[in-house]
């Protein structure tokens, strides 16, 4: 029978000071050789130090083993660039560096995992549910020297309806809090930090009223819920700060639904909308509808100009054609839609998964997994450069610029997760951009390398 962990490090600390009570016998048998004043009652302050110290690893064991109970961490010493949720991995123990390493085991689960710029897993930590957005605490950004990196937290947001989210330490993948809900009411997948890291905003249902909340988490009060606002709108999905530090952008799906349950409740009320919020004090500065009801506004990114874009979900009929990757400016009126060669929206299946943006360049990456594609436009023209079949691609996240040497010709790109176990990077050449009519001449622009791993990556892909 499995022995449990108390009663483990209980055996441990009673042969531990069984073995010290010896030694303490022996040493004060020579010590009175030398020091016939020497007593055995100067040994016992010694003692009860030891004792306490004893009883205190015991707890810190104790707490440390509970918590390994539902989560359990792999890792390799090396920096991480890439975090992302998993929906089915190889069991902890087994971690994968591709499918020609052998010895996979079967046995698949939830998990979050920590990427190298090779592409390969640092770390995977398992999760006890299926996971959704992986927030960076902003002091990756401004802390330049490497040994802060293990100070870094990560925000695993659990997939919606989810009463839990998770902090974990982005250099090692170990779990240092569970965060739960409050009563009446659940997360609805996202999160970002304030720019300055101290505080988090989480997107939130209310259950009884079925309306969108933003919750605020003081981090250092171990991730305390201190405030609530209003989303003005309902089910509000993902939301991130804009470049200016004050003002919340949120993605009101506009879409109700109940505790515990994913079904949709409103489709043909639903009242979608791309909300602006003072973040201190929760006041609406702006709201914008898309051009129809049903077009769910879901995924973000923002631009350091402010231009923030936006990924689409539309919940009409399939012969439907709206446009799906927008963007928007403070103080423009309506969301303004990129441009797609004859118009042609249903490439996407109406569904985008996640947008980047790569500023340095002026690139926007947008994925869907239904139209099994990711597609990279050019902001300048707001045209596209390529679209790049994927399948079941989802995760986007911004390439770092690198120098090719080759022909010194400076790229940026990105780099795109799918649910058949690749990350492939998509490299763009900054050329003028070419006739879009000519088909093989702009895809010539993409330089495309993937890596295959024996896991199954989940919706989003966040860079440190």
């Amino acid at each position: 029978m499995a022995k449990s962990p108390i009663y483990e490090v209980l055996t441990t600390a009673a042969l531990t000071a069984l073995g010290t009570v010896s030694l303490v016998g022996v040493h004060h048998y020579y010590r009175r050789q030398t020091q016939h004043q020497a007593r055995l009652q100067d040994y016992a302050e010694g003692l009860v130090g030891l004792g306490i110290q004893i009883l205190t690893d015991i707890c810190q064991q104790y707490r440390t083993q509970k918590t390994a109970t539902a989560h359990i961490t792999t890792m390799h010493p090396r920096p991480v660039c890439w975090v992302s949720g998993v929906a089915s991995m190889p069991q902890a123990g087994k971690l994968t560096q591709n499918k020609d390493d052998g010895d996979v085991n079967d046995e698949n689960n939830f998990g979050v995992v920590g990427i190298d710029a090779d592409c390969q897993m640092v770390w995977q930590t398992t999760m006890p549910e299926r996971v959704h957005d992986i927030v960076v605490q902003p002091l990756a950004n401004c802390l330049k020297h490497h040994t802060y990196r293990n100070h870094i937290d990560v925000v695993v947001m659990g997939r919606r309806p989810s009463e839990s989210f998770w902090v974990l330490n982005a250099a090692t993948g170990q779990v240092q809090q569970a965060i739960k809900a409050a009563i009446d009411s659940h997360f609805y997948g996202h999160a970002c930090y304030s720019l300055d890291g101290t505080l988090l905003y989480v997107t939130e249902n209310d259950t009884v009223h079925l309306v969108g909340k933003i919750g605020i988490y003081e981090v250092n009060k171990g991730y305390q819920k201190i405030a609530e606002f209003d989303a003005h709108g309902i089910g509000p999905h993902e939301l991130i700060m804009h470049p200016d530090g004050e003002t919340l952008i949120i993605a009101n799906g506009g879409i109700k639904t109940e505790k515990a349950s994913r079904e949709e409740l409103n489709l043909d009320t639903m009242r979608p909308s791309l909300v602006y919020l003072n973040r201190h004090d929760g006041t609406l500065l702006e709201q914008i509808m898309p051009e129809h009801n049903q077009m769910s506004v879901r995924h973000l990114a923002v631009h350091p100009n402010g231009m923030v874009m936006i990924g689409i979900q539309f919940q009409g009929e399939k012969h439907i054609n709206v446009p799906l990757v927008l963007t928007h400016q403070r103080g423009e009126n309506a969301l303004k839609p990129l441009l797609m060669p004859d118009n042609q929206w249903q490439r996407f299946h109406h569904y985008i998964a996640s947008v980047a943006v790569d500023s340095e360049h002026n690139l926007l990456c947008a994925t869907s997994p239904f139209g099994g594609c990711a597609v990279i436009y050019d902001l300048n023209t707001r045209q596209i450069i390529s679209d790049i079949s994927l399948p079941d691609c989802a995760g986007a996240s911004v390439l770092s610029s690198h120098n090719n040497k080759a022909d010194n010709v400076m790229h940026g790109g990105f780099i795109i997760s799918d649910g058949h176990g690749q990350l492939t990077t998509l490299c763009v050449d900054d050329l003028p951009t070419l006739d879009l009519v000519d088909n093989d001449a702009y895809i010539e622009r993409i330089v495309k390398n993937s890596h295959l791993h024996m896991m199954s990556f989940d919706n989003h892909l966040q860079a440190l």
